[in-house]
């Protein structure tokens, strides 16, 4: 849509406009919105200009006691870059990622560029679809095994991203319960990893566009893997049981890829998307286990458990959803804190030819 601003060097009234090329990759930005990210603090933001779409790293946003390297800040980004790519390719656009294009801008994480028309994508309509059911589902999951087969397309969703997905075993459990109590230890000890956490936390009903709902949380008790103790913050009132929460038909996923650095931490991100949303299409529940990988020393023994085949990035749990109304979504924070579209000035004021609303 045309609008007039005014402009000392062209006038009181110049007309401008969005291209649109740019609403085509302000759509994908805005699908993005929903990408999952460590403990929801939603660490990017888009800049749109000509026909590029720039994501980069926010780093107020990031973690700085439970991601001391700001690798989990890089994995959350790379979910977002994954969400806005299935939207394109869902929406029939041919379009280039470039990673890392600036050497002198570290927390420019990568140029999607459109390149044209192309035919949409059968698969990427069926996990656009899903981007806006997905949810974390923290609950013990149902006592029915995840299919084999459904376990196999997990697996090659993580492989078509250039990372793995470790499907563990049950004699796996050990190594993993070990490495995620082993963090927890840690961690909880450290009054500035409690706070972190507490910061994070947010009540119902306030409005909030980011952080962890404390309805989303489930009870903690006996698990055959623990998952993250939110309640030793002291923020929420003390909903632990001493009875077995069962999940014992839960399976485990580790992201895993072959290097360590930030282009590898960045591909996590986009596995882990890949994986979450290929899951929800086939109706299943996940919530990934960041925890895991936190601590230097748990992400060794995590990685040793596996064999010491690549880097683990970051955790998934995989089941059957339990019955009753699905978790609440976390909240998400508003498009224009995120998502800046370039204007141009219309040529000689000539009225635009009408985009696509």
């Amino acid at each position: 849509m045309p609008t007039n601003q005014e402009n000392p060097r062209t006038g009181p009234a110049t007309t401008f406009q969005v291209r649109p090329v740019c609403r085509t990759l302000a759509r994908a930005a805005l699908a993005a919105l929903h990408a999952p990210s460590v403990l929801n603090t939603q660490p990017w933001r888009w800049h749109i200009v000509d026909e590029t779409a720039m994501l980069y790293a926010d780093q107020r946003r990031r973690l700085h006691a439970v991601d001391t390297a700001g690798r989990l800040l890089m994995l959350s980004c790379g979910t977002a870059l994954h969400h806005a790519c299935v939207t394109l390719a869902a929406d029939g656009v041919d379009f280039e990622v470039r990673p890392f294009p600036a050497d002198d801008d570290p927390d420019l994480l990568a140029e999607v560029r459109y390149r044209g028309e192309a035919r949409p994508s059968a698969e990427a309509q069926r996990l656009r679809r899903a981007i806006t059911l997905r949810r974390s589902d923290r609950r013990p999951f149902a006592g029915t095994a995840v299919p084999g087969e459904a376990l196999d397309e997990l697996r090659n969703a993580a492989e078509r991203t250039g990372a793995h997905l470790h499907l563990t075993w049950s004699r796996d459990l050990t190594g993993i319960a070990l490495a995620a109590g082993r963090a927890a230890v840690v961690q909880l000890a450290d009054p500035a990893y409690r706070a972190e956490l507490a910061a994070w936390l947010r009540p119902p009903g306030e409005g909030h566009h980011d952080g962890v709902p404390v309805d989303t949380l489930a009870p903690s008790g006996a698990r055959p893997v623990p998952i993250r103790d939110f309640h030793a913050t002291g923020m929420i009132p003390g909903a632990s049981t001493d009875a077995d929460l069962a999940d014992r038909e839960a399976r485990y996923g580790i992201v895993v890829t072959d290097g360590d650095g930030p282009a590898d931490w960045l591909t996590a991100g986009v596995a882990l998307s890949a994986v979450l949303l290929t899951a929800t299409a086939d109706h299943l529940a996940t919530s990934a286990m960041s925890d895991l990988v936190e601590n230097e020393a748990a992400r060794i023994m995590l990685r040793r458990t596996l064999g010491n085949v690549g880097y683990p990035q970051i955790g998934i749990r995989i089941g059957v959803p339990a019955g009753g109304p699905p978790p609440p979504k976390a909240p998400r924070r508003p498009s224009a804190e995120v998502i800046e579209v370039v204007a141009e000035p219309v040529p000689g004021d000539a009225v635009p030819p009408a985009g696509p609303p």
